[in-house]
């Protein structure tokens, strides 16, 4: 390589670190020095904390379920996740419920959501909850579990769902912020030796 090309890859390597352009894609979650690692081990005992405590009705293995806290909090849906984790939408949206991860718009039921609510809280068999609301045993099934995931989540004062976001939001923003700080160090070095060259 010639002098140029020498003094850039040395100021890369000054700012990256290191000398492989290609390294951080090729690294998995917790490239960052001990950030994503930690997370990455602080969800996975949240997971494992709430098995448990809950009865999980997923079916699903922690590493798994990992995934599917990571990506809720990317914002993809049900039908993502699904195809990232290779399994159907129902099996991901039992896996958001076990691990109280609810959607605004899994609130939104065909009635009134606080009444199946008082239902429930009074375990009314579900062929009554159906007949009180007026709705279908299969709607009223999968509004409930929202409802029972809503109640866990705020008898644990909204621990699990809280720490979650705050993990993986915070994680998300050291990544961002790394990654930019990497690249406007490698547009300074080469706006140096463009300067240089210009010369």
């Amino acid at each position: 390589m010639d002098e140029k090309t020498a003094e850039l890859r040395d100021i890369f390597i000054d700012t990256t670190g290191s000398d492989t352009v290609t390294e951080s894609q090729e690294e998995t979650r917790g490239s960052l020095t001990g950030t994503g690692e930690q997370t990455d081990a602080r969800v996975t005992e949240l997971i494992g904390t709430m098995r448990e405590k809950y009865t999980f009705v997923s079916g699903l293995e922690d590493d798994t379920l990992q995934t599917v806290v990571e990506q809720f909090h990317e914002s993809k849906s049900d039908a993502d996740i699904a195809d990232a984790i290779g399994v159907d939408q129902e099996t991901v949206f039992n896996a958001r419920m076990d691990l109280h991860l609810v959607r605004e718009t899994d609130r939104d039921a065909p009635f009134e959501l606080a009444k199946l609510r008082a239902l429930h809280v009074d375990e009314t068999p579900l062929d009554e909850r159906a007949n009180e609301l007026g709705a279908d045993e299969s709607d009223v099934a999968h509004y409930s579990e929202v409802v029972e995931a809503d109640l866990e989540s705020t008898r644990a004062n909204d621990r699990f769902r809280d720490e979650f976001e705050e993990l993986l939001t915070d994680s998300a923003l050291t990544n961002r912020m790394a990654q930019n700080a990497r690249e406007d160090g490698l547009r300074d070095a080469t706006e140096d030796i463009e300067t240089d060259v210009s010369f």
